[in-house]
């Protein structure tokens, strides 16, 4: 492998930019940096929301959590005690119960 390659060192090329020429004492410098200033304002890319996604927002602001905050507690201390205690099957249930209301949902 060659070191110095073309293919080594891409170099960047900017289609948007217009080549521009000194002017009256301006030096290149300042012209190139003036150039740059100018993509780099117009680079920018509007973007609009919907009013459904400002609506689903607004409705998330106004809502209040719906969180047992004792609940919570108290499963945090018994996993930290140790004495949480798992329980599969009724998780399997609500895994399958879960997937047969996704499947009902799919087909009616």
């Amino acid at each position: 492998m060659k070191i110095g390659q073309p293919s080594d060192n891409p170099i960047p090329v900017n289609t948007t930019a217009s080549p521009v020429s000194p002017k009256g004492g301006q030096n290149a410098s300042s012209t190139a940096n003036a150039a740059a200033a100018k993509s780099t304002q117009s680079a920018g890319v509007a973007v609009t929301v919907s009013t459904l996604a400002r609506t689903m927002s607004a409705a998330k602001s106004g809502e209040t959590a719906d969180i047992d905050t004792a609940k919570v507690e108290s499963v945090r201390s018994a996993i930290q005690q140790g004495t949480y205690v798992v329980n599969p099957a009724a998780i399997a249930d609500k895994l399958l119960a879960n997937a047969q209301e996704m499947l009902d949902r799919t087909r009616g």
